[in-house]
């Protein structure tokens, strides 16, 4: 009994380091488990998510922004004011860009738009357009800027019309792209006719 005892422990024992699968048995044995799957490191660099900002304060601090601007920042209600704020990328930095709309609180009419970049855990104005009826959106990695174009006698519900330009970011600063003039129907009251393109640069 003590014979055959053994003889079946060393077939155990010979089971053990032979079988198996190959390159796995050999080396020091692993003592604690792999995960599977999940990459070292990070194949892309994408930007880390966004960080809610202080709009109101951001622009009140901001030397670019216009002392207009500044004056007409007031509360529409308790606590609230007439801003729209968008993050996404639009530089390429480390981490989202930050656009900002100020916007009359009666009529809703952009007033003043910018764009933040975040440099060194502080955020630098990098865009500006205080031009009336103005409003800033990002399009797929591309800033568009949507500016409602008044004729004279025109209510502020129905322009004449609107300039869209299209701006990309180079060479640390944007540059427009293209631009598109829609004219609307003067007969059918925010219709809009077929957009018509222009050449960057021309009026």
């Amino acid at each position: 009994m003590a014979m055959a005892g053994l003889a079946v422990f060393c077939v155990l024992t010979a089971g053990c380091a032979t079988g198996g699968t190959g390159t796995r048995d050999e080396g020091a044995a692993v003592s604690m488990p792999v995960e599977r799957g999940l990459p070292t490191t990070p194949t892309t660099s994408a930007p880390s998510p966004a960080e809610t900002v202080d709009a109101v304060s951001l622009l009140r601090q901001d030397p670019k922004v216009g002392r207009r601007i500044k004056a007409d920042l007031k509360p529409c209600a308790e606590d609230v004011y007439p801003v729209d704020t968008s993050y996404g990328e639009l530089t390429g930095g480390t981490a989202p860009d930050v656009v900002i709309n100020v916007m009359t609180c009666g009529d809703a009419v952009g007033i003043g738009t910018y764009v933040y970049r975040s440099e060194d855990g502080r955020y630098r104005n990098v865009f500006t357009n205080e031009e009336p009826a103005v409003y800033a959106t990002i399009d797929r990695g591309a800033l568009v800027v949507t500016r409602q174009v008044y004729a004279k006698g025109d209510p502020v519900t129905y322009p004449s019309g609107e300039d869209v330009v299209t701006y990309s970011w180079g060479d640390a600063k944007f540059s427009e792209r293209y631009r598109v003039r829609n004219s609307y129907s003067r007969a059918v009251g925010g219709g809009v006719s077929t957009p018509e393109p222009t050449v960057p640069g021309e009026n």
